[in-house]
């Protein structure tokens, strides 16, 4: 947002939350929204928000170079970055462990793994969330929830961040973390013990989204942002700023390390079923999963 502020002149402040704190809040103030712009979460939750009549369209700015599953095709989103789902394995821990390094999703089963992998909980994490509905379009729901059932024991604890698996992990608080990738790219740059590995299966990438606030009291400087977020000259912020986000647009640059977007085995989710799906799978999994010790 600084760079954004630099380039336009417009202020703009910040408040950091989890997807669904964030989705909860802009519910509470919708009468009075004390913020124009909903910036990040995956676009399932966006698209909760514009059936709820929480946004309004916007269809300025690139909106029509971007690939359909990174828009809603009336404007009420548009994704400005994506991330791949990826594991981040602590070679010492690992080393020490005498465990093998995991490859695939069945490998995390390993009794090695018991209580060392770290993942975010769905109640309060869209990055949980994803993981969930990448597992089920890969195995199917019945196959998808056994298997996070027998991964259970294996998880030392469910964190109310999507990001904190990451942190623990480079600092040796657990052997696996399971988040997207930019928090691993940026521990390896920091030094930190740490590798990626994208599952052999394959991931499902979030494309977190914006959105405009139906009643946002600047609506011209929101309007304003977001297609700013959409210029390659914006895009090319996440690697200045070292955030390993992989840009939408083509010609942005991207991070050290980062292999090409198009080398990564990925998995495609309906954005519209994961968001129709999302209270129903979560619960589930809150009824099937959590207890499981």
């Amino acid at each position: 947002l600084d760079a954004f502020t630099a380039e336009t002149g417009i202020t703009a402040q910040f408040v950091q939350l989890s997807s669904g704190p964030a989705l909860a809040r802009i519910k509470a103030e919708s009468a009075n929204p004390q913020a124009d712009v909903w910036l990040g979460a995956p676009s399932e939750n966006h698209i909760v928000a514009k059936k709820d009549g929480l946004t309004i369209p916007h269809t300025g700015g690139n909106l029509a170079s971007l690939q359909p599953a990174f828009k809603d095709p009336e404007g009420y989103w548009r994704s400005f970055y994506m991330n791949p789902m990826a594991f981040a394995i602590n070679k010492d821990i690992l080393a020490r462990s005498g465990a093998s390094m995991p490859k695939s999703w069945a490998d995390l089963l390993d009794p090695a793994y018991k209580g060392q992998i770290q993942m975010p909980s769905p109640q309060s994490s869209g990055t949980a969330y994803n993981i969930i509905a990448s597992l089920v379009v890969l195995m199917g729901e019945e196959k998808a929830y056994d298997y996070m059932k027998k991964l259970a024991p294996n998880v030392q604890t469910y964190t109310s961040s999507g990001t904190a698996p990451s942190k623990a992990v480079q600092v040796g608080q657990c052997a696996v973390a399971l988040q997207f990738s930019p928090g691993y790219f940026e521990a390896i740059e920091k030094g930190f013990p740490v590798d990626v590995v994208f599952p052999k299966e394959g991931v499902w990438f979030e494309a977190p989204a914006v959105s405009i606030l139906k009643g946002a009291k600047n609506l011209e400087s929101a309007q304003a942002l977001v297609d700013w977020l959409e210029t390659v000259k914006g895009q090319n912020v996440y690697t200045e700023k070292q955030t390993y986000f992989y840009p939408v647009l083509a010609g942005a640059k991207l991070g050290k390390g980062m292999p090409e977007f198009e080398s990564l085995k990925t998995i495609d989710v309906d954005p519209i079923w994961a968001a129709n799906n999302k209270k129903r799978l979560v619960e589930k999994w809150v009824q099937e999963v959590l207890s499981v010790k």
